[in-house]
């Protein structure tokens, strides 16, 4: 989906800027910036997916599955300062200097072309979206989702479909009313729906970053697997953290009963540590930690 997305992208560029320099639409030129920065961020979308995929080391002793929250980040910076700053600056540059767009016709083709094109693309990022959010709303589903390749795509198809459909009225209104600053207008647009999009990117991506938890449903998973475990008194402490989108660390402290012989303790937690990685195959490594309670005395 996003060697697609790629290919796509920088073709429509091309198109987008050679329209923008043949008309002096200001709005093309926005949209030609936000193609060139989808398809830079689909290459560093790639790269980082690539990355996340070598194996642990001895200075990665727990893979390098963040790599793929570290490049979404920067796609969102990268959104925010060149796609929405550029085009932001383009547009007060052409509602301060207005400028007359010369044969109009060609933007709506090219517009029409694109829009055909990223509406084809935003349909395959939606339906694979839908497959991967389960049951859940589609906000809820961005919030839960650990694999930003997935919901970065589909907010980058998005924010281009919405900035296409300014291009297009913002030259269409210039056309027909005369004023030729609209152009300028649809540009700044662009560049706040582009702001927005980055901004809720990153926002997504921190939390995976700095080190999100697996979903509440998986830690009251492993919970209650504890609670039901007979040589258990006390669970005290379930901790588990996003190490990549497959790969869940997980920290446990526990008290287990005080009667316990060492042979049988060991075989317990190697017990434990089989029964979690089974039924959750995404947590890879389980710390168990034998803590006696804070409410014993």
């Amino acid at each position: 989906m996003i060697i697609a997305a790629l290919i796509g992208n920088a073709l429509i560029s091309v198109t987008k800027f050679s329209a923008a320099i043949f008309t002096g639409s200001s709005a093309m030129l926005s949209e030609g910036i936000h193609s060139l920065v989808d398809t830079g961020n689909q290459i560093l979308l790639l790269y980082g997916m690539k990355q996340a995929q070598k194996p642990a080391d001895e200075n990665y002793p727990f893979g390098h599955g963040k790599e793929i929250y570290f490049w979404s980040f920067i796609v969102a910076i990268l959104i925010f300062a060149l796609g929405g700053g550029i085009s932001i600056y383009e547009g007060i540059h052409h509602v301060m200097h207005p400028v007359e767009v010369k044969n109009p016709y060609i933007n709506y083709i090219v517009l029409g072309l694109a829009l055909l094109f990223e509406g084809a693309a935003w349909y395959f990022a939606l339906r694979e979206f839908k497959q991967s959010k389960g049951k859940w709303g589609y906000i809820d589903a961005v919030k839960r989702a650990k694999d930003p390749s997935v919901f970065v795509v589909l907010f980058e198809d998005s924010a281009a479909m919405l900035g296409l459909m300014v291009a297009f009225l913002g030259i269409l209104l210039s056309q027909l009313t005369g004023i030729l600053y609209l152009d300028g207008v649809a540009s700044i647009i662009i560049g706040l729906i582009l702001i927005a999009t980055a901004i809720w990117l990153a926002y997504e991506t921190k939390g995976l970053l700095i080190g999100e938890s697996a979903n509440k449903p998986v830690v009251q998973g492993i919970r209650l697997m504890l609670q039901d475990n007979l040589n258990i008194e006390m669970v005290n402490e379930v901790l588990t953290m996003h190490m990549g989108p497959n790969f869940i660390l997980a920290n446990i402290s526990v008290d287990f009963k005080d009667d316990m012989a060492t042979e049988t303790l060991e075989d317990c937690i190697a017990e434990i540590d089989i029964a979690i990685k089974d039924k959750y195959p995404l947590v890879q490594r389980v710390f168990i930690e034998a803590e006696r309670s804070k409410h014993k005395k």
